[in-house]
């Protein structure tokens, strides 16, 4: 059993935000690998789902972000899933808009989902970073993040969240920079090459 987990913040009030891609992307890979309904437990929504040869547990936690950990830790020791085998999909300030890059292990960036798991888990587990971009300002980030995605910025957050989901079996598999390749050419040939918030400017890149 693997164990992937989407970062946000329950409720419809934040369904859209930009601090819920996480969220969004786990959605759509239940949806495209046919995952079995989703259910409350571990204080968080899981659903099971084979992708590719791969047994994994979907899990989105429900504690709000700050307390992401306490979810994500209960179905890591329920199932004895070691942290190799758990992979964390979340927004991220320092990367462009619909960047993706995989690591594993590596410091928390001020993300406060991704410090409670290491408070509760340990560090090192895979990372999905998502890019939402910076808004350019520090005191601009908050509003940034839990505002939602502009009409403009709908399609390529669509098209990247199926495309996850579609490489979805190489990351369950643990092929990294295959899975992190192959998403990177598949929103090249969709055309999200250099994607700019709208009125901002796009975040710089970091790795």
């Amino acid at each position: 059993m693997r164990l992937f987990v989407g970062l946000g913040n329950p409720g419809p009030r934040y369904a859209r935000n930009r601090h819920n891609i996480g969220f969004m992307a786990v959605d759509e890979i239940a949806r495209i690998h046919n995952a079995d309904p989703w259910r409350r437990r571990f204080q968080a929504e899981t659903a099971e789902a084979a992708i590719g040869s791969e047994k994994v547990l979907l899990l989105k936690p429900q504690t709000y972000m700050n307390e992401s950990g306490r979810a994500v830790a209960e179905a890591q020791r329920f199932f004895k899933i070691p942290l190799s085998d758990v992979t964390v999909f979340y927004d991220e300030l320092d990367l462009p808009p619909a960047k993706v890059r995989v690591k594993v292990g590596g410091g928390n960036a001020g993300h406060n989902g991704l410090r409670s798991i290491t408070a509760h888990c340990g560090n090192e587990y895979r990372r999905v970073r998502l890019g939402i971009g910076h808004p350019g300002h520090k005191p601009l980030v908050q509003s940034h993040v839990l505002g939602d995605f502009a009409k403009a910025e709908e399609a390529w957050v669509e098209d990247l969240c199926r495309i996850l989901a579609d490489n979805a079996p190489l990351l369950a598999k643990g092929e990294d920079g295959s899975f992190q390749n192959k998403v990177h050419l598949a929103m090249e040939a969709k055309g999200w090459t250099d994607v700019k918030r709208p009125g901002e400017r796009a975040g710089t890149e970091k790795e």
